[in-house]
């Protein structure tokens, strides 16, 4: 899609910028270090706007928690496909919040949430170690919030644990 196509663009221009590329992302473990640093901001963003209103409909969000040990038993392609869906749940609830959230500096937030979340849900689907594409099809664990700071500090969890995790064992295989 035009929409899609466009943020995949600007994610890689944005990674250009650095120098970088989608292998650079995965072996310069500064640029993770980048991406959580962003999200530890936006949340601390969010929180100074003013008093945001409880979502009318709640948000659902994929329980993004994990243990190391069953993390370290995966293959690179169940963990990528599960962050996979962990992001598609997020970049719904974001969606979803900003279609209720009147406030500019929140609604500012999460636009802002969702092209970086969306940017690394395009970037994840480039990589697969199996035939075929990654389907919308998976379940994640998840919870409902009505709190919009909620959708931060899950994206900051994603990305602090499951991404970073991911990358240094993608890092691990692919740089020498």
């Amino acid at each position: 899609s035009p929409p899609g196509l466009l943020l995949l663009t600007s994610f890689l221009l944005h990674v250009k910028e650095d120098r970088a590329s989608p292998t650079r992302l995965v072996c310069d473990s500064r640029l993770i270090q980048k991406y959580i640093v962003e999200a530890k901001d936006m949340e601390k963003r969010v929180g100074q706007c003013q008093a945001l209103p409880a979502l009318r409909c709640p948000a659902v969000l994929p329980l993004v928690d994990f243990t190391f040990q069953k993390w370290k038993s995966k293959s690179n392609e169940t963990k990528r496909r599960e962050i996979l869906c962990d992001l598609a749940l997020l970049l719904g609830a974001a969606a979803g919040a900003q279609g209720q959230v009147s406030d500019k500096c929140g609604a500012r937030q999460l636009s802002q949430l969702y092209r970086h979340a969306n940017s690394f849900f395009l970037l994840l689907q480039t990589f697969s170690w199996e035939a075929g594409h990654w389907e919308p099809s998976c379940s994640p664990h998840s919870m409902e919030q009505t709190h919009i700071s909620s959708i931060f500090l899950t994206y900051r969890q994603l990305v602090q644990g499951k991404l970073r995790f991911f990358f240094h064992d993608l890092a691990t295989v692919s740089c020498k």
